[in-house]
């Protein structure tokens, strides 16, 4: 019978593997294209891109790593770096399952059960990219109806409302100081969107684990 520590053992032979051809596929695109089209980037153009944008995502890739593992466990951590997509996708349902199923994160019951769940979310994601693929020329010109933008508009905020609502309701006195922080972020610094999740997510994570202890030392949580 295989034990736990044998589990483990192999989530992390495998997702070692499977992290590293996945780095090594990525990291080779560029120069298979540059030889399939007999072209070469500009050394100069390249050299000022990366000063100005790979310190941003090693940054981010750093405290990705000591944010997310803690959340997702071993395999789902490998599953979730491999698939991509973390903030949006895998977290919420790893989160998800882990409540509804009424274990923690760190431990053995919540590994294997991040690790289902975040699987499961990436077969999903794939069989409906794959759908969408598949149907995005019938269905354009009913997507792009006028009397549909709006519903496409709030779809990731009607998202994470309904997971806010879940998680800010078991511990409110927590919520409160990093969604008045947020807030205040993204009003006075209308750069931060989207394309900065990596960084804000993390930031928010660390501040509010720092309050929390605090909090916790003040005696103000139950």
């Amino acid at each position: 019978m295989e034990t736990y520590e044998t589990y483990l053992n192999k989530v992390h032979k495998w997702g070692r593997i499977w992290n590293l051809s996945v780095a090594a596929i990525l990291i080779a695109f560029p120069f298979v294209v540059a030889l399939i089209f007999h072209v070469k980037p500009d050394g100069h153009g390249l050299i000022l891109g990366l000063l100005s944008t790979a310190p941003v995502y090693w940054a981010v890739g750093f405290v990705e790593t000591f944010t997310y593992i803690p959340m997702l466990g071993a395999g789902g951590s490998y599953l979730s770096f491999v698939t991509g997509n973390i903030s949006n996708l895998k977290l919420p349902c790893a989160l998800n399952s882990l409540e509804q199923a009424e274990v923690k994160a760190n431990s053995d019951e919540g590994e294997v059960i991040s690790t289902i769940s975040i699987a499961v979310s990436s077969i999903t994601t794939t069989i409906i990219i794959f759908l969408g693929v598949l149907l995005i020329r019938p269905l354009t010109p009913i997507l792009q109806k006028e009397a549909l933008a709006p519903a496409f508009e709030n779809l990731v905020p009607a998202l994470f409302g309904g997971l806010a609502v879940v998680f800010i309701s078991r511990s409110w006195k927590i919520a409160v100081a990093p969604a008045i922080v947020m807030l205040i972020l993204f009003i006075f610094i209308p750069a931060l969107n989207a394309h900065t999740v990596g960084v804000v997510v993390p930031f928010s994570v660390l501040f509010t684990l720092g309050v929390s202890r605090l909090m916790y030392k003040k005696g103000l949580l139950d």
